[in-house]
């Protein structure tokens, strides 16, 4: 098969799960984390440091983004987005969705799909389910998505019913023009559904129990962490996964900090995306594994040690301080090359521990 999931391990004492996912380009071992390259870049971090020092198994590209810059002429012509970007690992597109939902001021929502003007030139255009498949397919991401809208928090019941029941009316279009399509570049993709529902229960079981009704090799889980209390995060999650195939990889959207990632992995989640590393990263916010600092305060002006002693050793806090107030460009580089390595020590320590048969008791000390 070209696509598939094959679960390995689940923690006895929570719905935590070791698997791997099979694509075209690779393996991936969940649960995973995907460094976000939105423009088929990942900030700040050179692909040679993505693929050696932090082994980044997957990486997320944006529809939305490259759509509007480079266009698809030229990324069709380098053979699609590995071609273009060298990256030869597995890679997943967004649909373009988050993107027309934080475009609130500059976009229009229709039964037929949302018209936007772009943030670079103010030109408009039009996402539909059916070319929003199309663009995904000359991307050439070994995952694609569907169509979604996300809605806002807060949101009242009435429009995230209306939204939801859309966005899967949009989701029969998005099968249908996926299946009445083929891949350009001679591998496959896997399109996975999104389950929508704001933070209502309710919502989001007829969601979960309605984007199953679509076989696929995998499903996601869209419209939080925008905004709502973590505790309505994860009890949605919870209602979701319940619901969602076991033998299928589960994909939360656009999550989070080290402990929004260890408390979904609880809950039964296998892949992550979040721009916050790397974010954060140009903005002096380091996450190691001792701690949380923000590298620009004075208390690390004359301390030596290294950033990380696991992670990045040969570097330290003095000098990273440094880096940071000179507006050196090595200091958001650093930085955001230790974020993603302790996102994905997280991920594979966690990993370890599901399969070790004590990951329930070793979650809490991190």
């Amino acid at each position: 098969m070209p696509f598939n999931f094959k679960l390995e391990k689940t923690d006895e004492k929570s719905q935590a799960r070791a698997g791997v996912i099979h694509t075209d380009h690779g393996e991936i071992k969940t649960p995973i984390f995907m460094p976000v390259g939105t423009a088929a870049s990942v900030k700040a971090v050179p692909r040679k440091e993505l693929e050696e020092t932090i082994n980044a198994e997957i990486i997320l590209g944006n529809t939305y983004h490259l759509y509007l810059r480079p266009g698809l002429d030229i990324i069709k012509e380098a053979g699609g987005v590995h071609g273009f970007s060298g990256w030869k690992r597995p890679m997943l597109t967004d649909s373009g969705g988050y993107q027309v939902y934080s475009l609130s001021k500059t976009r229009n929502i229709s039964e037929e799909g949302a018209m936007f003007k772009s943030h670079i030139d103010g030109s408009k255009h039009q996402f539909t389910p059916e070319n929003v498949i199309d663009t995904q397919r000359i991307l050439g991401a070994d995952i694609i998505m569907a169509f979604d809208e996300c809605t806002p928090y807060p949101c009242d019941r009435e429009y995230a019913e209306r939204s939801m029941h859309m966005t899967h009316r949009w989701l029969d279009r998005c099968m249908k023009q996926y299946h009445q399509t083929e891949p350009l570049y001679g591998h496959h993709q896997e399109l996975f559904p999104i389950v929508q529902g704001s933070v209502y229960p309710d919502l989001r079981v007829k969601s979960a129990e309605y984007i199953c009704t679509h076989d696929a090799g995998g499903y996601a889980i869209g419209g939080l962490s925008v905004g709502e209390p973590h505790e309505d995060m994860y009890a949605m999650t919870e209602k979701v996964n319940a619901i969602l195939p076991k033998s299928k990889p589960r994909y939360l959207m656009g999550v989070g900090t080290p402990e929004n990632i260890l408390e979904s992995i609880d809950r039964g989640i296998d892949m992550f995306d979040c721009v916050m590393p790397t974010r954060n990263a140009r903005n002096g916010m380091i996450f190691t594994t001792q701690g949380i600092i923000n590298i620009r305060n004075k208390k690390w002006e004359r301390e030596f040690s290294p950033l990380d002693p696991l992670l990045t050793p040969d570097y330290s806090l003095a000098y990273m301080r440094h880096l940071f107030h000179a507006n050196e460009m090595l200091g958001p580089i650093v930085a955001s090359i230790q974020n993603l390595q302790l996102y994905l020590w997280l991920v594979r320590e966690a990993r370890a521990h599901i399969i070790a048969g004590d990951f329930s008791s070793w979650k809490p000390k991190w």
